[in-house]
């Protein structure tokens, strides 16, 4: 009930009460991941807690959209570009960010690598492979839904880009290190 409600008040409450479907039973390579408990789905929906991507996902938007050709995922620039080429790889389901990700989620984050891939090839990106994949550790998350960082040339980015994407960057993990440690300990570390 309190899901019909959220959903009539256009909050995303696809994780109310009700487990996510299984890569099993549906084809889908999102499971069971940040189910949202009713408390806090009542909390977002009394305040203007509203996430921004998943906004962009539901087309309540006029974000260009680089790439939606899949049910899992979308593309679109970042608003406050730190290369040339700054775009974000997106889910469309809400999940809260890296630390979410699970063994399971691993053909997604390959899925969000080929999507990436694609977008740079599409748009004629030149030294493609000059960039620089990945995710923002939390708390230093700027919006709190699973997006993929993908900026080019890597080499070219600015000293504050740097400090936010670069190797040195404590709060950014590259995409290769978040599939090591899904793949060693089954979570991201």
């Amino acid at each position: 009930r309190l899901k019909q409600m959220l959903c009539i008040l256009g909050k995303n409450c696809d994780f109310i009460s009700e487990p996510l479907a299984t890569a099993e039973n549906s084809g889908s390579l999102l499971t069971k991941d940040t189910t949202r408990t009713a408390s806090m789905a009542t909390q977002e929906a009394s305040g203007d807690d509203v996430c921004p991507f998943c906004q962009i996902a539901d087309k309540q938007t006029n974000t260009e959209i680089l790439f939606s050709q899949d049910e899992e995922l979308l593309c679109f620039r970042d608003v406050k570009p730190g290369a040339e080429t700054h775009f974000l790889v997106v889910t469309r389901r809400h999940i809260d960010n890296c630390r979410m990700l699970q063994t399971q989620h691993i053909p997604l984050v390959e899925r969000m690598v080929e999507v990436a891939r694609s977008v740079l090839e599409e748009n004629k990106v030149h030294n493609s492979e000059d960039n620089r994949m990945g995710f923002h550790l939390p708390p230093f998350t700027s919006v709190p839904h699973l997006h993929l960082h993908v900026l080019c040339p890597a080499s070219k980015m600015n000293v504050r880009a740097q400090l936010r994407y670069g190797p040195q960057s404590h709060w950014f993990i590259t995409v290769n290190k978040v599939l090591s440690q899904l793949k060693t300990s089954g979570k991201v570390k």
